[in-house]
Order: C-alpha cells, then structure tokens, then sequence
C-alpha cells in the first residue's frame, strides 16, 4: 500500500499523514487551530506550516482563544520579531479576530465543533478518490462554510483554506483509494488527540 501522492518524505511529514490528517476531530481548541493554521498556509505550503507548528503553538499560546483574545499591540509587535512562525501582520491579526468569533460561534451553537461539524452533519464525508487529480480544491460545502466563517468575523478562511481544514480536520476522508490510510469509513469514535 501507499500513501497519498503529496507526502514527502520527512518523517514528520509521513506521520502527520498517517496518524492525523483525515481523522476526525471534534475538540473545540484543537478545531480553532486547525483552522489558523490553515489560514497561515496562505500562499504557503502546508509542509512550511507543519514544520513550524510547535513554534506557532508556543506562541500562541497554544491556541487558547481566550488567551488570544486578550492580545495587545506590544504582543503583536513580539510576535511580528517571532522567526518561528510567519510573520504577516494580517495573519496575526486573523488569529485574534478568530478568537473574538469563535466565542461568538461556541456561545450561539454550545460548542465550536458543533458549529463547524453542522457543515457536514456531524459526519464524515467518505470520498473515493483515485487519483490526485480527482481531489477538489473547493466544494459547495467549503464555499458554504467560508461565507458563514466570514460573515461571523473569520478571517483567511476563504473556500480552499476551508477545504483543506475539512481534510484535515476528518470532516471529509480524501485519503485516495489505494492509501494505506483509507478504509472507506473511519471509526466514528477514532479521534486525534494532540
């Protein structure tokens, strides 16, 4: 068996694919960064991100949004000097904008996973992919989330970042069909932990 075509391979690479990306999560935290960390690939690679995620975690506090909240200008100018994560001052920015909406979303719907999970209705699609070529950047369900994500105050969440979140977050398995991570069905009860 293979693995999908995009895994190179780095060994943190190789075991991002085989023991996270796909499966489905459904803790709040781990969601909210999830998705910043899809909004920092902007116009990056996900291998740039991923080798920097530990840097970004320490730095933001491990993406505990009402810390993030609580940001000022004097903690965006620290991390603006911090070489371990990508420096953009409108993806920082994005990360405390997030943490503003998602108390907003986590209030109104009793949870962020409830929310972000209503999407796809609370299970995973189980796409049968042969080839990369079949794999979609966007999809009517990712259009849909990032006009929603966007009209409650969500920012770098455009539909390809949202798409890609959904892959990785297990919302849809797009493991192909000959990887050795597709099984047609994940456990519902299989979740990542980190």
């Amino acid at each position: 068996m293979e693995r999908c075509g995009w895994v190179n391979q780095d060994p943190l690479y190789i075991s991002y694919h085989d023991e996270e990306w796909g499966r489905p999560v459904y803790d709040d935290r781990l969601l909210f960064e999830y998705l910043n960390l899809e909004g920092a690939q902007a116009g990056l690679s996900w291998y740039t991100i991923l080798k920097k995620r530990e840097n970004y975690r320490e730095a933001f506090d491990r993406f505990d949004p009402e810390k993030i909240m609580s940001y000022d200008q004097k903690k965006i100018e620290e991390l603006m000097q911090n070489t371990g994560i990508v420096r953009n001052r409108l993806k920082i920015n994005a990360v405390i904008s997030n943490a503003q909406a998602y108390f907003r979303v986590a209030e109104e719907f009793g949870g962020f996973s409830t929310y972000i999970w209503s999407f796809v209705d609370g299970q995973p699609i189980h796409n049968q992919f042969r080839t990369p070529d079949e794999v979609p950047a966007t999809t009517a369900i990712s259009d849909r989330m990032s006009k929603d994500l966007k009209k409650r105050g969500f920012k770098f969440v455009g539909s390809t970042i949202c798409y890609a979140f959904m892959q990785a977050t297990g919302m849809v398995n797009d493991h192909l069909v000959s990887c050795r991570c597709y099984s047609g069905e994940m456990e519902k009860n299989e979740r990542v932990v980190l």
